[in-house]
């Protein structure tokens, strides 16, 4: 809010410097850019983020399907997994030796980690598949989906705030640079006569 009184201050203020106007104009233009372009950003992010998360959501639940399998023995390891569908926590799972079916009517076995807390021969237990019966993560969630995208598009906006500050930034550290150097050109050519009587007429 100090932006507008500070352009004004400076427009008729004796003592200004060219580059006192150029900073406060800069920090005008600075603030009206990221009024408009970040949420334009984040938004525009976003809302292709959640376009592409929506297909693939679709994919998925077309090429993975649910099914049944039968542990025939429990296995030596137990792993930890993070969850597939990007929801928060870790479910421990018990590995066993299972056969199922997958979606196209054929057989398979393998190793696999199961909720099932003390799975005993015969037990069953929910699977994915994909289309040839191999094991797959389970299909993303609409709401997952719509999460990872709103986490997008904040970190599109907050990627582009700091892009244009860096800008800002950049420019004012030029604009000091070059107000010093003229300092210096200026000490250098009356400096050695600061103080003399009559220096200067």
């Amino acid at each position: 809010m100090r932006v507008l009184p500070g352009v004004w201050r400076w427009r008729h203020n004796p003592l200004r410097r060219r580059t006192d106007l150029a900073e406060a104009w800069l920090a005008l233009v600075t603030l009206l850019v990221m009024v408009l372009a970040v949420p334009a950003v984040g938004a525009l992010c976003g809302s292709l983020s959640n376009a592409s998360l929506r297909q693939a959501v679709a994919e998925q639940r077309r090429h993975r399907h649910i099914t049944e399998a039968v542990v025939v023995a429990r296995a030596e390891r137990q792993t930890a997994p993070s969850q597939p569908d990007g929801s928060m926590g870790r479910v421990i799972r018990t590995r066993v030796v299972a056969n199922w079916t997958a979606h196209d009517g054929s057989s398979h076995s393998g190793t696999l980690g199961t909720p099932l807390k003390s799975p005993a021969p015969g037990a069953t237990f929910r699977l994915w598949t994909d289309d040839h019966g191999r094991p797959v993560p389970r299909p993303m969630t609409t709401g997952a989906a719509a999460t990872h995208a709103v986490f997008s598009g904040i970190c599109a906006a907050a990627a582009a705030a700091a892009l244009i500050e860096g800008m800002r930034r950049l420019i004012v550290w030029r604009l000091i640079r070059r107000r010093y150097e003229r300092l210096d050109r200026a000490w250098a050519r009356y400096g050695p006569d600061w103080g003399r009587t009559g220096a200067g007429s």
